[in-house]
């Protein structure tokens, strides 16, 4: 089979959001220091995709995770710790030929230069996905197909695999798509800023980082962004520090605007590249602009914050949540995991988020979240001023 059959179509399912990508064995130091100087190492798990799917299962949704990884260890390991946080892995393939992906990091911050990682990845079982051996009927299956562009840079058949995954057609579910520019996967030139580009132009709702914009594109600046990606009904634009900027497209509802826009920004666009449901969609008006402040987090570990905003965001989309709120979602998350020394954390209560998303203004910009904040109850919350 190469690509999905003409015509298919999303059947009736008890799955909110299907992520898509490669997982991989992490290796975590026990203690700070080079590669070459650390003495041991602990065991996790990695992987952009797989981490929006845990997330959004620890916080009550209903996800999958679909990928491909070796007939090893490492393979079970991966498949089994995944399942555990309540994701479904049924339709995950076991490559009989092909290992799983590995890969060990330092205990420094990624942004700094003292950071290291070392990936064992090329010809993982991974990059063998292509169009020819996903299973269709299963990433097909959810309200929501999470995507990202790191596995476009995986190999040929990834981006293959995506371009199909993105193509309008009937019955598509609503495309999630991470940027998540990674320049050392790719394979030399500037393909990767071109073929990002086309993937975020074809998806629904898009996440991208201010600063990989400007490296893979040139472009500076959140308007500029969005001049670049004009179709998806949402696009996300993650500033760090400074917070996020959400464009929403101003249609009027349609059948899928409880998930894309909410009656508060009202669907999706008729020009992105979402199923026919979209065609019949009302003419377009202009966006709406919601900037939401960052928190004030005592960071732990600047690792998995990206993975865990999206998976924020996503959840009190699949809510139908405003703007607002989704975003505040997608931060809270993110500071969940920021205060641990992993990619993964279990997140707040949704009762407790919530009652952190509907502060106001002034109560939202003085909290101050830190190691633990996560368990707190009404009783013991504490907003602080920073």
């Amino acid at each position: 089979m190469s690509g999905p059959a003409a015509g298919t179509a999303v059947a009736a399912t008890t799955t909110d959001v299907v992520c898509l990508g490669e997982s991989m064995v992490t290796f975590l130091p026990s203690q700070p220091g080079r590669l070459a100087d650390v003495p041991s190492f602990g065991r996790g798990i990695g992987g952009a995709e797989s981490n929006v799917a845990c997330a959004l299962a620890a916080a009550g949704h209903r996800a999958a995770w679909v990928g491909r990884v070796g007939a090893d260890g490492f393979g079970d390991h991966l498949v089994e710790t995944i399942a555990s946080y309540g994701v479904d892995t049924s339709a995950v393939r076991r490559d009989p030929v092909r290992p799983t992906g590995i890969y060990f990091r330092t205990a420094t911050d990624r942004g700094t230069d003292t950071h290291e990682v070392a990936y064992y990845r090329a010809g993982s079982a991974a990059s063998a996905m292509s169009p020819a051996n996903v299973p269709y009927e299963e990433l097909f299956a959810g309200r929501v197909l999470h995507l990202s562009g790191i596995t476009a840079a995986l190999s040929g058949d990834c981006l293959a695999l995506l371009r199909e995954l993105t193509a309008a057609r009937p019955g598509r579910p609503l495309v999630s798509f991470d940027v998540n520019h990674r320049p050392h996967l790719w394979r030399g030139g500037d393909a990767d800023a071109s073929v990002l580009l086309e993937l975020a132009r074809r998806s629904d709702l898009v996440f991208v980082g201010e600063d990989e914009a400007e490296e893979a594109w040139g472009i500076v600046g959140a308007e500029a962004i969005r001049a670049a990606v004009p179709e998806p009904a949402v696009l996300v634009v993650k500033r760090g520090s400074a917070g996020a900027t959400v464009f929403a497209s101003g249609l009027r509802p349609g059948p899928r605007s409880s998930i894309a826009g909410g009656a508060d920004d009202a669907g999706a666009r008729s020009s992105s590249a979402g199923g026919a449901e979209n065609a019949g969609a009302e003419a377009e008006s202009p966006d709406t602009v919601t900037h939401v402040p960052a928190l004030h987090v005592d960071v732990v570990a600047a690792v998995g914050a990206g993975d865990a905003f999206a998976a924020g965001f996503l959840s009190a989309t699949l809510r139908g949540l405003p703007v607002r709120d989704r975003a505040r979602h997608g931060h809270l998350m993110a500071a969940a995991v920021l205060t641990v020394p992993g990619d993964l954390t279990e997140p707040p209560a949704r009762d407790h988020a919530d009652r952190l998303v509907a502060l106001d203004d002034d109560a939202w910009g003085r909290l101050r979240l830190g190691p633990g904040w996560t368990a707190a109850d009404r009783a013991s919350e504490e907003v602080r001023t920073p």
